[in-house]
């Protein structure tokens, strides 16, 4: 490149620290963070979201990559929050088509009552979903669920039902809500911990947060601040009460992602019970498989948690007993782990029994926290947030604008590869001078996209690019790894940084891909 470009960051800080008072400020920057924000944006609220790590870094990124109602949920009587999430899912495919793709699910039958039990209930999935239902579910011959995912278990299959839901690139989804907040005015500042909360009379009116790169600390003050950091809400809350008890019972689900040939058919696979009583999906993703996923309770939050061995063992066990060929450990590309925002339930109930209903609860010093719910609701989350945003703060009760708003790079072109994730995007990237030159040969991404998730999209790290930018890390731990040279340079190309501090950003990535390569 000729010349070194301005670093976007600088003039985001600035934004950041001259507004004398925001109406809302939003503490986190995964799906109930940005959706909080993009819903007060749109209403026409001056709105800042400061987020620790990098956006989705935490559960947002890690998820089963379905944008879905909730068939668990259905089997579990909630029926108000599977039509809730339907309504959402329909909404977000009709607000987002070039991140939200129908998809069509095989669950497999091999008991003679399978096929009549589970069809029951799916024709009821597509009652709650009404005029936004995504596709008819129907009962599947032998043959026909064979023809639709040849790599099922031949053995005793009896038949299937098809069912359809949607799937999506979540990480992808937050850097376009991420884009449509900035289209809408709001601003928003990654790597940019909230160290402590400003109270005046007893009431929260600000935070104090640090910048991640110069360690510099700043003040901001809003009219009403919203604490939706996911798995870490219980940190902020002490913050305001330091003797708040824990609403959260954290639980991680981890996932595997192997080669589209254990999965080659246009279709994925959910197995409707498993050992532990939950759901097993296998999902084909940009090219990819990716499945699980598992349910246990971790004592406490990580921003980088792992797999448990015994995790991995039973999705290639249970896997095994429904694909043939079975992916085995040698198969594995990639293994990530997530932690949900479990809202403690009364009485200890387990986990997989937590409802994933979101709950909002306000403070005696005003802070507004935002856990619980899922992906597929995010907007509804917003909304919700928002709207009681509005009236503890007294600003202007306003309409909601989300339900119809078409996201950032909107588009409903069909493109067969990767480049569809961007949208209306994908032509400025391609434009770009480096936009045939490969990153490395097992990942389908260019030099091109990465110094546009730099320019275009807050990524500040390696990490951001590799694991949230593009997909790499989660497509091929091992290939990711080899990338990060090369990546780390345009980066320091990008942003005015030495050879030194590529090496050592270099060195940080490689620790942390470690975690997720299965040895």
């Amino acid at each position: 490149m000729s010349s070194v470009p301005a670093d976007p960051r600088i003039a985001v800080l600035q934004a950041t620290t001259t507004a004398s008072q925001w109406d809302i400020l939003v503490i986190g920057g995964g799906a109930s963070g940005l959706g909080t924000a993009v819903e007060a944006a749109t209403r026409g609220h001056s709105v800042l979201l400061l987020e620790a790590h990098d956006y989705a870094k935490g559960t947002s990124s890690r998820s089963t990559k379905l944008v879905h109602g909730g068939v668990r949920y259905l089997a579990q009587g909630n029926v108000s929050l599977v039509r809730e999430a339907l309504r959402e899912r329909g909404l977000l495919r009709q607000n987002a088509p070039h991140l939200v793709r129908d998809l069509g699910f095989v669950v497999p039958a091999y008991d003679w009552w399978a096929g009549p039990f589970y069809g029951i209930g799916l024709k009821l999935y597509d009652v709650l979903a009404g005029k936004l239902n995504l596709g008819t579910s129907k009962n599947l011959t032998r043959e026909a669920a064979l023809k639709r995912t040849p790599t099922l278990q031949p053995e005793g299959l009896m038949g299937g039902i098809l069912y359809f839901d949607g799937q999506f690139d979540d990480a992808r989804l937050a850097i376009t809500l991420l884009r449509t907040l900035e289209n809408h005015g709001g601003v928003a500042l990654n790597h940019a911990p909230v160290t402590g909360l400003i109270k005046e009379d007893g009431k929260v009116v600000g935070a104090r947060f640090r910048d991640a790169e110069t360690g510099q600390e700043h003040e901001v003050r809003a009219k009403a601040v919203v604490n939706a950091t996911g798995v870490w809400v219980d940190e902020i809350r002490r913050m305001d009460a330091p003797d708040a008890p824990d609403m959260l019972s954290p639980s991680q689900g981890v996932h595997i992602v192997v080669d589209r040939k254990f999965l080659p058919g246009d279709s994925a696979v959910m197995i409707p019970r498993t050992d532990d009583g939950r759901v097993l999906f296998a999902v084909p993703w940009h090219d990819h498989v990716v499945i699980g996923t598992t349910d246990t309770a971790v004592p406490s939050a990580s921003f980088e948690p792992r797999a448990l061995a015994e995790e991995v063992e039973f999705i290639l066990n249970t896997a095994a007993r429904y694909l043939s060929p079975a992916p085995t450990r040698a198969d594995v590309r990639s293994v990530y782990a997530g932690l949900r925002p479990l809202v403690k339930p009364e009485g200890g109930a387990d986990t997989k029994a937590i409802s994933r209903d979101h709950i909002i609860r306000i403070s005696e010093g005003g802070l507004i926290t935002l856990t619980g719910g899922k992906w597929t609701t995010y907007r509804r989350m917003g909304e919700d947030t928002v709207t009681r945003a509005e009236g503890l703060a007294g600003l202007p009760e306003r309409l909601t604008l989300t339900p119809k708003l078409k996201l950032h790079g909107w588009s409903d072109e069909e493109r067969p590869d990767h480049w569809k994730v961007y949208g209306t995007d994908a032509e400025r990237i391609q434009a770009m001078p480096d936009a045939g030159i490969q990153l490395h040969p097992d990942l389908p991404y260019s030099e091109a996209e990465l110094r546009w998730g730099i320019r275009m999209e807050g990524a500040r790290t390696v990490e951001d690019l590799l694991s949230r930018r593009t997909r790499a890390l989660l497509l091929n731990a091992r290939a990711s790894m080899d990338a990060a040279p090369r990546t780390a340079a345009i980066l320091a190309e990008e942003l005015g940084k030495d050879e030194a501090w590529a090496a050592a950003a270099v060195q940080e990535y490689r620790a942390v891909a470690a975690g997720y390569v299965l040895e």
